[in-house]
Parts: structure tokens; C-alpha cells; sequence
């Protein structure tokens, strides 16, 4: 009667990665219990989400190197690893589920960068939000319910709500990674992905210092203002203050992500017996809820729904 938080499956975002082939279950040795999936296997994750109670699914390929290239034009196929997902999670489910996609260059781009690079590597943020802007409709056209632009570059948000409205896809819902910051607990994702190989230098020049929290509020207010319906903090538990700063300002829908480094160290623990995983699941997500989150991406979604139902 006293509890002042609650923790349900309409709380979690369940993240998956995408790869080629049919039956394919490809293990990812840094995320324990993590696998790539072939697009069968991702429609039969949705089905589970759907019979769990998750709303939503958000989808990252794993696209292959040889359709890697300097400017990530793989970001603008129609047939990609991402639009082909999303079109196979929609036939099967409907309305069902929601598809959350990632609006980036990193998983498409043969350095590894979130955008485009000049001959010095520096990243080009006008000439990136033109692909990104390319890549946003790509996935509203293959039935994207959510386009989450996770790439840092400024302005983006604008120029993809603008081109959404113009291609009459005003339904689509912009939930942007609004304040992302150069963290070290992304690595296991980068293997996931298969780009951690690849990158050439690093994202300090566009991700947040890990010091600044201030920012973070001018990041989101700039991004409200240009058209997203929700913001998201990334990663999740170190920067929890951050949530909570944004939920207090700002009263719009604010979520977190659970990243890979997080993810893979509650597994650690339990794998040397520190610590028990459904408590430990359980309990890490109840504290983006008291934080201010109304939803969690996390890798261990399905599991808490299981121990939630």
C-alpha cells in the first residue's frame, strides 16, 4: 500500500540484435545469454515479448562487412537488416508490439563512427544529419513505430521530425537518445554489432563528457524544442542523477538504457556467485522507476518479465 514505485513488463524496451541468415542463433561471447538473431529469430522474440507483456522491441543490426562503407550508404537500402526485420516483426504481429529502430551510422559505416568523417576523421555533423535523415525514412516506410536517433549529431532531431511530417509519417514518434555519453560501458555492444573491430579513434567529439550534467539539460531542452516526443539517458545506473535531473525539468517521458557494460557485470557477478540475478535484475530496474524512467531498455527485459508475470 506504502510502495511509491512499481515495476511492470509495460516498463521495458527489450533490445535486440539482428543478423543474416534463416535459423541463425549466433551467441555473443561478451553479453552472456545474448545472441544475434536472423530475421526468424527476431519474430519469434516478438512473439514472446507480446505473450510477456513487453511493449516494445528495439532492433540493431549487425550488418556485414562487405556491405560496410566509408559513408554507411547500407543505412539507405530499403531491404536492409533493419527494414526487413521490422517489415517481418509487423506481418506477424501487428499493432501487437512497437518497433523502436536505431537511427545511426556506426552499424553501417566501415571506421566505425556514428557519421560521416573527413580525410582527418573528424566526424561532420550537417553532412551526417543528411543521412540520417535518408535513413529515418527508410525505416518509417519499412513500419518503424519509434525512431530513436542515437547518434549525438545537433540539429537532427528537427531535420527528421520535418522530413517525417513531409512524408505524411506524423504518427511516428521521435524518442531521442537525447543525452549519450562517451561511456566505457558500451564494448560489449560494439561486439554485438560487430563494429568495435572497426573504430577508428573515438566519440568524444560528439557523446557527452561523463563530467558535465548541466549539459545534459541544454541536450534535452534542444531536442524538445525541435520536435522529439521523448528523450532517453544513456547508460543507465552511473547516470541515474541525470534521469532524474531531466525528469524534474522537463515532465515529459524520459527513459534509460540499461547498456551492454551494465548488463554484462550483473552476469559477472552471478557468475562468481556474488550476487543472485533475479534479485539483482529486479532491483537495478525498480531504480530507474525511482529515478524518474518510464521505461527501461534492458537486455535482461524478458527475464524481469518472466519473474514480473
Amino acid at each position: 500500500m506504502h510502495r511509491e514505485n512499481t515495476l511492470t513488463p509495460a516498463n521495458l524496451i527489450w533490445p535486440l540484435f539482428v543478423t543474416e541468415g534463416t535459423g541463425v542463433e549466433e551467441p555473443v561471447a561478451s553479453l552472456p545469454g545474448v545472441s544475434r538473431w536472423s530475421v526468424d529469430g527476431i519474430v519469434a522474440r516478438a512473439k514472446e515479448a507480446v505473450a510477456l507483456g513487453i511493449p516494445c522491441l528495439a532492433l540493431f543490426p549487425n550488418t556485414q562487412p562487405e556491405r560496410r562503407s566509408e559513408d554507411g550508404r547500407e543505412a539507405l537500402n530499403p531491404d536492409n537488416l533493419m527494414c526487413r526485420a521490422i517489415r517481418a516483426i509487423k506481418d506477424a504481429c501487428g499493432e501487437d508490439i512497437g518497433v523502436l529502430t536505431d537511427v545511426a551510422l556506426d552499424p553501417y559505416t566501415s571506421h566505425g563512427q556514428d557519421g560521416l568523417i573527413d580525410a582527418a576523421g573528424y566526424v561532420l555533423n550537417d553532412a551526417t544529419v543528411e543521412m540520417l535523415v535518408g535513413q529515418s525514412l527508410n525505416q518509417a516506410a519499412a513500419g518503424a513505430d519509434i525512431i530513436a536517433p542515437s547518434d549525438m549529431m545537433d540539429g537532427r532531431i528537427a531535420a527528421i521530425r520535418a522530413a517525417l511530417e513531409g512524408e505524411g509519417h506524423s504518427n511516428i514518434q521521435i524518442m531521442s537518445y537525447a543525452a549519450k555519453y562517451a561511456s566505457a560501458f558500451y564494448g560489449p555492444f560494439r561486439d554485438a554489432v560487430g563494429s568495435s573491430g572497426l573504430l577508428k579513434g573515438n566519440k568524444k567529439t560528439y557523446q557527452m563528457d561523463p563530467a558535465n550534467a548541466e549539459e545534459a539539460l541544454r541536450e534535452v531542452a534542444m531536442d524538445l524544442a525541435e520536435g522529439a516526443d521523448s528523450v532517453m539517458v544513456k547508460p543507465g545506473l552511473p547516470y541515474l542523477d541525470i534521469v532524474r535531473a531531466v525528469k524534474q525539468r522537463f515532465e515529459v517521458p524520459v527513459f534509460a538504457y540499461q547498456v551492454s557494460g551494465e548488463y554484462a557485470m550483473i552476469e559477472a557477478a552471478v557468475t562468481v556467485g556474488a550476487g543472485d540475478r533475479d534479485a539483482l535484475v529486479l532491483e537495478t530496474l525498480l531504480a530507474f522507476r525511482r529515478a524518474g524512467c518510464n521505461g527501461v531498455l534492458s537486455y535482461h527485459a524478458a527475464h524481469a518479465a518472466r519473474l514480473l508475470g
